[in-house]
C-alpha cells in the first residue's frame, strides 16, 4: 500500500539552470543532490513540505531520460510513492495486473530501493515505487 507521495519527477536539459528557476519558483532551497549512474541521471531534489521536487538530468546525453526528453521534452516525468515494503508492494501491483518494469528492485537516490510501473499500467504515468533504506 502506497504510504506517501515521496515525490514528483522533473525531466529537465540543464540541471543547473533547472536548480535556479526552482529555487526562485518555490521559495525553496535545493536539499540534495546526487548522481544515479545507473540510471544516467543527475538529481537534485527541493523539498515542500512532505513531497519532494526531482530534478533530472541526462548524464552525457544518455539513458531513459534523454529519450524521454527527446519524445516528450521537459516537464512531469514520474510520480513517486513511498512503501513500506517494496518486495510485498512489487507482488501486489503483479497480482493486481501491473507491469514492472524490474524484477527486483534497484537502488536509486536519496538511499532508496526503487521499482517502476509501466506507464501503459498506469493511464500513461510512470509511477515510481520508492522504499526508504535505513
Amino acid at each position: 500500500m502506497f504510504v506517501n507521495i515521496d515525490h514528483i519527477g522533473i525531466a529537465v536539459s540543464d540541471l543547473t539552470a533547472a536548480k535556479v528557476l526552482f529555487e526562485k519558483l518555490t521559495g525553496h532551497p535545493i536539499a540534495h543532490e546526487e548522481s544515479v549512474p545507473s540510471e544516467k541521471v543527475n538529481t537534485a531534489f527541493v523539498q515542500i513540505g512532505n513531497t519532494k521536487l526531482e530534478l533530472l538530468e541526462p548524464i552525457d546525453g544518455e539513458g531513459p531520460m534523454q529519450k524521454f526528453i527527446e519524445k516528450r521534452g521537459e516537464g512531469i516525468q514520474q510520480m513517486a510513492f513511498e512503501v513500506e515494503d517494496i518486495y510485498a508492494e512489487m507482488n501486489r501491483l503483479r497480482s493486481a495486473g501491473f507491469q514492472l518494469l524490474n524484477d527486483e528492485p534497484k537502488k536509486g537516490a536519496n538511499n532508496t530501493l526503487v521499482c517502476f510501473i509501466h506507464p501503459r499500467s498506469a493511464n500513461g504515468i510512470l509511477v515510481e515505487v520508492l522504499q526508504k533504506m535505513a
